[in-house]
């Protein structure tokens, strides 16, 4: 979870829509852990926010694939006419 910055307080904001029922089950449990609402929201929901985006920045790649990727890497392929067009488009001095 991100560290808090006391300097610099939590400003925005963001709304809701609950269920009555669903409110009262958050309030209850953030009442047991002595926190306000929306501390206990934003405790539960940051780490499960690191999480989905880790996992969506995340590659998994087979070993073949992940020798491939060394290997071009390593050894490039000489750039297309059209990446070399493209490039001299992009920039002038080329």
């Amino acid at each position: 979870m991100p560290r808090r910055q006391p300097q610099s307080p939590r400003t925005d904001r963001i709304e809701l829509r609950a269920y009555p029922a669903e409110k009262a089950l958050l309030l209850r449990a953030a009442a047991i852990e002595r926190l306000d609402l929306a501390t206990f929201v934003m405790r539960a929901a940051l780490p499960e926010a690191q999480n989905v985006i880790a996992a969506a920045e995340r590659v998994a790649l087979t070993e073949r694939d992940s020798s491939r990727v060394l290997e071009l890497l390593e050894n490039p392929p000489p750039p297309s006419p059209r990446l070399l067009a493209a490039a001299k488009q992009r920039l002038w001095f080329i």
